[in-house]
């Protein structure tokens, strides 16, 4: 790799970088926000909030490092047009070919770190989540249940301590269940232990009274009891987690158990998560092509380099949504994701095309006419004289 390619490189994947991180960034800190109750409901600390939130940045970065790709690759070429460096190099025989060399090594990396996220980092972060809210759930009677603060356990169920004392005793129990419509159930009880046994797991209440108001009664039913046990086996289940279609490695995707449940529920939904896996590492070749195929070729000072921007990022959005749009009749049709393959490498040829034969992409003729008659008469309705 020679000095020009040494900068180009460099210059690109710091680029790359920066975009990367900022992007991702603000899309987790987006997706974070959604997870807040995990500190506030749920008595998390702000360590555990943030380990499960970051767990979701590798499946972010697999979809916005092809497009931090396509950024850094504008911006480098832009810094090297606005040097003229670019007209330089064309000058001393280097061709638009052989100037996007340095691009395809770069490309090269991005597409072996979204390879290897797609294929392991991703899907491990995806089920490193599910088990870490399984323990949360689990660990509901113990990390939950803060005292003096309200737990919503789930929608419509509502409980209290007042504190704990040694022993595992808790003070001061309140509990409001309102997850059957025809009833609605509140607790309060002086204290009460954690009994789990083979049946389950029941928060067993001492010395309280229990209150029922049933829809078409005027009065509520109060009882008083000296010993009352509320089901809680359902927040203090198994560990054990089954994983989803997004949770599972690359090679799981690509060799399914027979018996897999999932498997033979949604077949279609394994193939199509399966080629998007394979088709990952495959759209930044595609993104660098089309984006160096508009901006690499050499342009005077005088040439506008906004149309063939605005073309890039057009030409790369309709790709990504085209591809979305194939991944969804995936599930359905086996057809789709041959259209998506065809698809990209159409992509990567017509780039490839476009760079050879060294065409410089500028808009028609007619349409920058009809651009300066406009401006012309915005011009003359403000007041001023247009310039030749």
């Amino acid at each position: 790799m020679g000095s020009i390619d040494k900068y180009i490189f460099r210059t690109t994947l710091g680029s790359f970088a920066v975009v990367l991180v900022s992007l991702t960034g603000v899309i987790w800190i987006t997706q974070a926000l959604r997870g807040i109750d995990l500190m506030t409901s749920q008595g998390q600390t702000i360590l555990t909030f943030l380990g499960i939130t970051s767990l979701v940045i590798p499946a972010l970065v697999l979809i916005i490092a092809p497009i931090a790709l396509m950024i850094a690759i504008s911006h480098t070429l832009n810094k090297l047009a606005t040097d003229s460096e670019i007209i330089v190099m064309n000058a001393a025989g280097l061709s638009p070919f052989r100037l996007f060399r340095p691009f395809v090594y770069a490309t090269c990396v991005v597409a072996a770190m979204v390879a290897f996220i797609a294929a392991y980092l991703a899907p491990d972060g995806m089920r490193r989540i599910k088990q870490w809210d399984a323990d949360i759930t689990a660990d509901v009677l113990t990390n939950i249940l803060q005292p003096g603060r309200f737990a919503q356990l789930e929608q419509n169920l509502t409980v209290r301590i007042r504190e704990r004392k040694p022993g595992g005793l808790l003070a001061g129990v309140f509990i409001d269940d309102r997850r059957d419509p025809k009833e609605r159930i509140s607790i309060v009880a002086d204290h009460g232990t954690v009994l789990k046994n083979n049946s389950g797991s029941f928060l067993i209440l001492d010395d309280g009274n229990l209150e029922r108001f049933e829809t078409g009664k005027r009065d509520p039913a109060l009882v008083a009891f000296g010993r009352y046990a509320f089901d809680m086996s359902k927040f203090s289940q198994s560990h054990d987690v089954a994983l989803g279609i997004r949770e599972r490695y690359l090679w799981e995707l690509m060799y399914p158990e027979k018996n897999d449940p999932i498997y033979i529920q949604l077949p279609g939904q394994f193939r199509a998560e399966l080629h998007d896996r394979f088709m990952s590492p495959i759209y930044p070749f595609a993104f660098a092509a089309l984006t160096f195929a508009f901006l690499g070729t050499p342009r005077t000072t005088r040439q506008s380099r906004n149309f063939s921007i605005g073309s890039s990022i057009l030409a790369v959005f309709g790709l990504r949504m085209a591809g979305f749009a194939c991944s969804v009749m995936a599930v359905k049709s086996p057809l789709a994701p041959l259209v998506q393959y065809l698809m990209l490498l159409a992509a990567i040829g017509a780039g490839l095309w476009i760079i050879v034969a060294g065409i410089v992409i500028e808009p028609p003729a007619a349409l920058m006419e009809a651009i300066s008659n406009f401006n012309a008469r915005l011009l003359r309705l403000f007041g001023q004289p247009a310039t030749a």
